[in-house]
């Protein structure tokens, strides 16, 4: 009687009071979904350059939730939840809708088909990304690689038109194109959805004597994004799609070598 007692008291105490370290990270991911939320706010404005600044602040939150989850150990599966429905919102529905108001919106038909069908394959991607954490651990050559493109770099590829007619207007008639914007969400959607290997860091693991030179790097690369900020993330963007075929054979390198 008395175990049960002392049971009963334990789950009401678990369900009066949480520790921070598990709230934490949980913030940092509403902060991601309120910045994706005020991307779509800009974009009904029509203000381009702070609807893209949203989605990137979103990126970096979404990108800071699970190490802050790691480093404080408050990982949840509510936690788990809360963050894919952030990156929904923020990296399938708003730049859907930017990319929409910002060049489709006069596409008769097609152009909501477009958009529709990047928020359809961020929502597959998603939903397959929860699914296979249930799943038996994947092979040891899987560890350094995404399955298929991961939102916020979808997010990236896709508002890359909008960039590119920040930094260089003279290009915005040809990025701007019907043809241009819907064919880029038809391609980015399929990459989401496919099972093309791509690069990933989260158990990337730097050597000692590249520590340095990594700062340094780090260092010019804050200074390009605060100098030429359009330049610098649209370079980004285009450099991580030459990345893909390049995993690619990376990938197969890597399978050749565990499967020997």
């Amino acid at each position: 009687m008395d175990n049960i007692n002392q049971k009963l008291l334990m789950s009401r105490q678990k369900l009066n009071a949480l520790p921070f370290r598990k709230i934490a990270p949980n913030i940092v991911t509403m902060l991601a979904l309120c910045a994706g939320v005020t991307s779509i706010r800009y974009t009904i404005g029509e203000n381009w350059t702070k609807a893209v600044i949203c989605i990137f602040i979103a990126a970096l939150f979404d990108g800071l939730d699970g190490r802050v989850a790691r480093m404080l150990k408050g990982s949840t599966k509510f936690g788990a939840e809360l963050d894919s429905l952030s990156d929904f919102v923020s990296f399938g529905v708003a730049p859907a809708i930017l990319i929409y108001q910002w060049a489709l919106f006069d596409f008769p038909r097609f152009g909501w088909f477009f958009a529709i069908l990047f928020v359809v394959g961020m929502a597959m991607r998603l939903a397959r990304f929860n699914t296979m954490l249930d799943d038996e651990p994947q092979p040891e050559y899987w560890h350094h690689f995404f399955v298929g493109v991961p939102a916020p770099a979808a997010a990236a590829l896709a508002i890359m038109p909008v960039m590119i007619s920040f930094d260089f207007p003279e290009f915005e008639t040809y990025v701007r194109s019907h043809a241009f914007c819907g064919a880029l969400l038809c391609i980015v959607a399929l990459l989401m959805v496919s099972r093309i290997p791509t690069f990933s860091t989260k158990k990337l693991k730097v050597p000692t004597w590249m520590f340095i030179p990594m700062m340094l790097i780090v260092a010019f690369f804050v200074n390009f994004v605060i100098t030429q900020p359009w330049l610098t993330l649209g370079l980004m963007t285009v450099i991580y799609a030459l990345s893909i075929p390049v995993s690619v054979l990376v990938f197969l390198h890597e399978k050749r070598t565990c499967e020997k």
